[in-house]
């Protein structure tokens, strides 16, 4: 048995070592990506790059059409997932009796959040664009990536409803509530800071994409705002992949700054993430 003991004892060492030196080299690898990024992005980096448009000229090109189609796209696409997904999370939580075909649409579920998002990309093509007639519009990109993001909205909020004490439940239903005022008054509003921190993550996956929306046609140069959501659009990811793949070194730094701007987004995303679900674990004092 000591011996056992001590063979375990140093399996677990050299595992917590290999753990250790791996994580640190992935730390160092994104650090030294991000201090790169940095240095090239930053010089470029100006009030003008973000309020001008996109041009030939890489010391006259901005990100603002990129900069307003991500926003533009990522509202309409939570205007989607956020009835669709917390409506579909309710009813499998609370509703759907438990049988085969409920077990299988779970299943599902939890599969489309592992799919690749280029297969999504086809998707929104055949179904938005093509047999809807969508075309290349702010709505056929939202769509798609709203695909792409609502299986993690309704696992968020399944996983949400679940932490909620059945005794909530129980006293409110024993008071002469019914199912539904149950859901809208003691559950929902006990459940909303792990919902809107999953919506958020969502987004800030969603923000990020490009190869949905180069599948359904998005633009990669355009030199206007899109109007409504049947508008042409570009985004910020496809901007960056442009500059990237032209040979001039002042694109390359143009594209460095927009990968800058991609990160403050992402990370302002995930700040307003922490504050809501503190503001509401306080509210309720959960």
């Amino acid at each position: 048995m000591e011996r056992i003991l001590k063979r375990k004892k140093i399996y677990e060492k050299i595992f917590i070592i290999l753990s250790l030196f791996f994580l640190s080299v992935s730390l160092l690898t994104l650090f030294s990506l991000i201090v790169d990024v940095l240095i090239d992005g930053l010089p470029r980096l100006s009030l003008k790059f973000i309020t001008s448009y996109p041009s030939r000229k890489p010391e006259g090109a901005g990100i603002l059409s990129a900069l307003l189609g991500s926003i533009y796209v990522m509202i309409v696409m939570i205007l989607f997932i956020v009835p669709v997904g917390i409506g579909a999370g309710i009813y499998l939580e609370e509703y759907a009796p438990r049988n085969f075909v409920t077990n299988m649409i779970e299943v599902n579920i939890a599969n489309l959040a592992g799919v690749p998002s280029i297969i999504y990309g086809l998707l929104g093509l055949e179904i938005f664009v093509r047999f809807f007639n969508l075309g290349r519009s702010v709505l056929a990109g939202a769509l798609t990536l709203g695909l792409l993001v609502l299986p993690i909205v309704i696992m968020a909020t399944r996983e949400a409803i679940r932490l909620v004490p059945n005794s909530i439940k129980e006293a409110s239903l024993a008071l002469g509530a019914t199912k539904w005022q149950t859901i809208k008054h003691e559950v929902l509003p006990i459940s909303l800071p792990g919902i809107l921190t999953g919506i958020i993550l969502a987004v800030s996956r969603a923000i990020g994409e490009t190869a949905p929306l180069i599948t359904i046609g998005a633009l990669t140069y355009i030199a206007f705002l899109p109007k409504t959501p049947l508008s042409p659009f570009t985004v910020l990811p496809i901007q960056i992949f442009n500059w990237v793949s032209r040979p001039q070194k002042a694109f390359h730094h143009n594209a460095a700054a927009g990968i800058i701007v991609l990160l403050i987004l992402t990370f302002l995303l995930n700040i307003i993430a922490i504050i809501l679900r503190n503001y509401y674990t306080k509210k309720y004092k959960l």
